[in-house]
């Protein structure tokens, strides 16, 4: 049973790591910044949607700031730093290091502001009933996955049938293009800024009613979204999600064989074979040299 156990509570993990891994995927596939500061993005989501259940929020309007907070954080970020970079020409690394600058100072305000240690809330949804013998399940279970299904349906359909959402695959392949057709390629960028952190947010929520969150979560969730990225195929959305569902069943399916420590190293492990073996990932396009 401890088997089951463990599978269910990967797949919610893995449900967590999906969304995150599909809101970095699409910024990357997108606008190929390497947005190193979506994990701050969850990080500010998770403190939001805490802060407002503690003042006695409705998880609804919780869970609405949580979303905005996101939001406005990835807009935030792409506007102030990443286009004044790509204005001057910027090199990648460029941005790599303020994304990354961005991340540290976040991580510092959260500790100020929240203090340095676990922080979580309590819910109906979280608290587990027994479903099977030794077996333990909660009610965000159920909303992890429904969540995680019904957001990759409603982005699925709006990457292929909105034009905007078409607009948006193609805007890394012919930005110039795009400008052709009277689009912008800044608006477009905004766009999939706001969309890929927004996805963050459902999952910080989760994360904060059952494990809980802390000021360095977000290098943590970063981590995971690139490793997701690489095993799933740089540029796919549904490799980044299947790479992130499949991660969290790995890592925690571990704990039945190795100790907990060595848990989060099992990710890695998946991610060193893919880059020895399929470089280019589960749904990538290997590049021919």
């Amino acid at each position: 049973m401890l088997f089951i156990q463990l599978l269910l509570q990967g797949l919610q993990v893995g449900a967590i790591y999906a969304l995150t891994a599909a809101g970095f995927a699409l910024i990357f596939g997108a606008t190929r910044v390497f947005h190193f500061a979506h994990g701050s993005s969850f990080a500010l989501a998770g403190y939001v949607f805490i802060f407002a259940m503690q003042a006695g929020w409705p998880w609804w309007l919780g869970g609405l700031a949580a979303t905005l907070a996101a939001t406005l954080f990835g807009i935030g970020v792409f506007w102030f730093v990443y286009r004044p970079i790509q204005r001057h020409e910027g090199s990648f690394f460029t941005v790599f290091v303020a994304a990354f600058g961005v991340g540290i100072v976040v991580q510092n305000l959260i500790g100020i502001f929240a203090g340095r240690g676990f922080a979580s809330v309590d819910t109906s949804l979280s608290r587990a009933v027994e479903v099977l013998p030794d077996v333990f399940l909660a009610q965000v279970f159920w909303v992890a996955i429904s969540v995680a299904c019904l957001l990759f349906a409603a982005l699925t359909l709006f990457l292929t049938r909105h034009n905007a959402g078409v607009a948006l695959r193609a805007l890394h392949q012919n930005p110039d293009l795009l400008r052709a057709y009277g689009l912008s390629s800044t608006r477009l960028s905004l766009l999939a800024f706001a969309l890929g952190s927004a996805l963050a947010a459902p999952a910080a929520m989760v994360t904060a009613m059952t494990s809980g969150m802390n000021e360095a979560i977000g290098h943590q969730v970063m981590l995971i979204s690139m490793a997701a990225t690489i095993v799933g195929g740089v540029g796919s959305l549904r490799g980044a999600a299947l790479a992130g569902l499949m991660l969290g069943v790995a890592e925690s399916v571990a704990l039945n064989f190795v100790d907990t420590q060595w848990a989060e190293a099992v990710s890695f492990l998946v991610l060193f074979a893919f880059i020895i073996f399929r470089p280019s990932g589960i749904f990538g396009i290997a590049q021919a040299r």
